[in-house]
């Protein structure tokens, strides 16, 4: 799968291809030729002109919505072709709707349609394919839906990174990917080759590395497709410097071409628990037992009774912040796998579309705050639980640099849209806190429990963050014997027994 982009990076450009809107007003008149449907009657000529008027239209709006102009022809490949294809489709939905609500396609064959989707997806499909002879490039339909466990940005966009970024994909499959391209040509900043973005310039280097890692996603490697050389001085200074202080390994292709496929160097620090790195599991409620099966049903009924507010708050967050109108971060999730987690977003782009940065103050708009106020912008993650990578309730999910130093036993779980820390507490607590309410959670969890977890979010969506003092010391004398029976018995028995006797 293509990784998404940043949402301070991802922004809307109507810009189309010359040819693409040529043929986009001369497929429909084909289309009614090959019907012998275009006849200059007066019958037919005004029901022929809507025909092609609302096509032309419509296809149009598909290559916007579906942009299929960040695409570059030259480097045009299936994951491209697929896109086009669902283009035409909505563009041929769209047609026919209209049409048929106007004059219920009075006049129009009913196969024409269908001629015209095949008629315009082979044209574009076959414009592509000329520029790519042209260029002696070729098609590369490798399937890319992969997890990868190093991340590499590539600095310049030419022949050569075009081959390093399929070479990876054919020989390292799911260890090594390329996460962003910059260029020095910012005409290709917002466009993409082979599903990999062009984010920025060489000089963005250090606010794209940032901007991933906001994301839940480390950077490892920088390469230069070329030789130093390649870049000014001032760029292969700036790249320097970031890869030094990030401690980051910088390569360049001309000199070294190609990566080992086991990761070198730093340990890399996102990478997921799996099973069999994970210690034994500790010890936790039975009720995790059942308690996916009410997460489903759950899920399903809040999805419905919130799916208006869903709509609202998307409506508002595409007027007042922008789009995209979701936000995601690479979390750990279930036995420290990672998984993408959705909000709405409440901030604008930290860059313009220049790729300079915007005051703080000027991102988070009232909206945002809000959306805040209310948890409305966590109502996206009703679908993580649905899907199975999150609960209703349990321990929030972390970035992986914000994991305790022994996230064993919260990874045990699945995390939770809210959970014991958030209502008592939230962002008035600090993680080591978090993290013992979180344990005792998982130690004691019921239905009722959920259940006045859940009554305590709708509270504290209406009154804000508040710390319980008296249900966090609870939770760490609760804990403490737990925790010294993982550093010494005897200190464990010595602890409960001073527990005992306080009570």
């Amino acid at each position: 799968m293509n990784l998404r982009l940043p949402a301070s990076h991802a922004f809307l450009r109507l810009r189309f291809s010359p040819f693409d809107v040529v043929w986009a007003g001369l497929s429909p008149f084909a289309a009614l030729y090959l019907r012998n449907a275009l006849v200059l009657s007066e019958d037919s000529v005004l029901p022929a002109g809507a025909f092609c008027a609302v096509s032309l239209f419509a296809s149009l709006v598909a290559c916007a919505i579906f942009r299929l102009h960040i695409g570059i022809p030259r480097y045009f490949s299936f994951h491209d072709a697929v896109d086009l294809a669902k283009a035409v489709v909505f563009a041929e939905l769209v047609t026919c709707v209209a049409l048929f609500t106007l004059n219920r396609l009075d006049g129009v064959p009913r196969s024409t349609p269908i001629i015209h989707a095949l008629l315009l997806w082979a044209g574009l499909v076959y414009a592509r394919g000329v520029i790519i002879v042209a260029n002696k490039g070729h098609i590369f339909a490798a399937s890319n839906r992969t997890a990868a466990r190093e991340n590499v940005i590539l600095i310049g966009l030419n022949d050569f990174a075009v081959f390093f970024t399929n070479f990876l994909r054919a020989a390292a499959q799911d260890t090594k990917r390329v996460i962003a391209v910059l260029d020095a040509d910012t005409r290709r900043i917002g466009r993409a080759v082979n599903g990999v973005g062009v984010l920025g310039t060489p000089a963005h280097l250090d606010a794209i590395i940032e901007e991933f890692a906001t994301h839940g996603v480390q950077t490892h490697r920088v390469a230069v497709a070329g030789a130093p050389e390649m870049l000014s001085d001032k760029e292969r200074c700036e790249v320097h410097r970031v890869c030094t202080e990030r401690g980051l390994d910088l390569i360049f292709l001309n000199d070294s071409f190609g990566l080992s496929v086991a990761p070198t160097g730093a340990e890399l620090a996102t990478a997921p628990l799996h099973r069999s790195d994970l210690p034994p599991e500790p010890e936790r409620s039975n009720y995790f037992g059942a308690k996916r099966l009410v997460d489903v049903f759950g899920s399903l009924g809040l999805i419905v009774a919130v799916a208006p507010l869903c709509l609202i708050a998307a409506l508002l967050t595409r007027l007042f912040v922008g789009a995209p109108i979701s936000f995601w971060q690479q979390r750990l999730g279930l036995d420290g796998r990672s998984f993408d987690l959705y909000k709405f977003r409440t901030l604008r782009p930290p860059f313009d579309r220049l790729g300079h940065k915007l005051p703080d103050a000027d991102r988070l708009s009232i909206v945002g705050r809000l959306m805040r106020a209310t948890r409305l912008d966590e109502v996206p993650q009703l679908v993580n639980v649905l899907i199975g990578d999150m609960s209703l309730v349990g321990p929030r999910p972390l970035l992986p640099q914000d994991q305790p130093e022994n996230p064993v036993r919260r990874l045990s779980v699945r995390p939770g849209i809210t959970g014991w820390a958030q209502v008592n507490g939230g962002a008035r607590l600090t993680p080591e806190e978090k993290d013992a309410l979180d344990r005792w959670y998982i130690q004691n969890a019921s239905p009722w429990l959920d259940f006045r977890i859940m009554g305590l979010t709708a509270l504290r969506m209406l009154r804000g963050d508040r710390r319980n003092e008296e249900v966090l010391a609870h939770a760490r004398t609760a804990l403490a014997p737990a925790v010294m029976t993982e550093l010494d018995p005897a200190i464990a028995e010595m602890g409960a027994a001073t527990v005992l006797q306080s009570d």
